[in-house]
């Protein structure tokens, strides 16, 4: 009876002290009621915010300009039948013909890698499909401009 009672006042000790540990290793601010504390010099919530900074999942943005093709739209984009703008940052230039091809992420750019000879006569067909319709929307678009500010 009295090995029994040691064994309970020990897990009883363990548990407890186990708690105790568990309590002082929550943040003060996750603590219910509780209220953050200013953060310290060399806390991450003490760094400045830097303007245009993307993150560390975009990469660099080219300094200069680059020209891709398909007016630097997402050729997986195209293939879906979309004109996705892209910025270079995530680009790819065919070996073959040295064209450089601009993607909006590196998923898309790995699911292109995949088979690019498979994607890009789609995506031409459909930049020139895409870039038709395109073209009559802004020639439709300028004469009703036109027409409401004559009538």
């Amino acid at each position: 009876m009295i090995r029994r009672r040691m064994i309970a006042t020990r897990l009883i000790t363990a548990v407890l002290f186990g708690c105790a540990l568990l309590a002082g290793s929550i943040p003060a601010g996750a603590r219910p009621g509780a209220t953050p504390s200013a953060p310290d010099a060399h806390s991450s919530a003490a760094t400045p915010v830097r303007p245009g900074h993307e993150g560390i999942w975009k990469w660099v943005v080219p300094p200069i300009r680059m020209k891709g093709a398909f007016d630097d739209h997402d050729p997986i984009g195209l293939v879906a039948g979309k004109l996705i703008p892209a910025d270079c940052s995530f680009n790819w230039t065919d070996p073959d013909t040295h064209q450089l091809y601009c993607f909006t992420s590196a998923t898309s750019l790995v699911f292109f890698l995949d088979s690019p000879q498979t994607y890009l006569p789609q995506a031409e067909k459909n930049w020139r499909a895409l870039k038709g319709k395109s073209a009559k929307g802004d020639a439709a678009a300028a004469a009703h401009g036109k027409r409401a500010a004559a009538g």
